[in-house]
């Protein structure tokens, strides 16, 4: 399952070349379709139509991955919440403030994972103090602050 831009869940079939095309763009995200079509055995614009059918379904996303690190961000934390409300309505209340890059609904001792990252302890303070602890529905936090991150995976292959 996949979600689309509607964020309804969307279900598409993928065979051996949408997968073989997956693997080598999480690999390099910057392959150009001649090249794909020639891992796959299509032509360019074979692989193109894949690889837009793909992107429309929400199945795959070309993006440029930054190092918050490196582009200046000293501080980032992960907070668990605990809701008291519609999870699903609280986590589109915490996509909407922007230094919010990641929110989950999960299950156990939190409802919901969001991390966040801020130039500073300053201004991470700011956010999760003066925007995530004032969503409407946010019950409880618990707030996990990063040292460093050790592993940041986009290749995991398909299932």
């Amino acid at each position: 399952m996949v979600e689309n831009s509607s964020t309804e869940p969307t279900e598409l079939d993928l065979d051996a070349t949408d997968r073989t095309l997956l693997d080598a763009l999480q690999q390099d995200g910057r392959l150009g379709y001649a090249e794909l079509g020639n891992l796959v055995g299509l032509t360019g614009g074979g692989a193109r139509k894949r690889v837009m059918r793909l992107e429309e379904h929400g199945i795959v996303q070309i993006v440029g991955v930054t190092d918050p690190l490196r582009l200046g961000y000293r501080s980032m934390a992960m907070v668990g919440i605990v809701a008291d409300g519609d999870v699903e309505e609280i986590a589109r209340k915490l996509n909407e403030i922007e230094n919010v890059v990641y929110v989950v609904i999960s299950a156990g001792s939190f409802d919901l994972l969001v991390e966040v990252i801020a130039k500073d302890q300053d201004a991470i303070f700011q956010v999760i103090n003066g925007r995530v602890r004032r969503v409407p529905g946010v019950s409880r936090m618990e707030t996990f602050p990063y040292y460093s991150i050790q592993t940041h995976r986009f290749g995991w292959g398909t299932p």
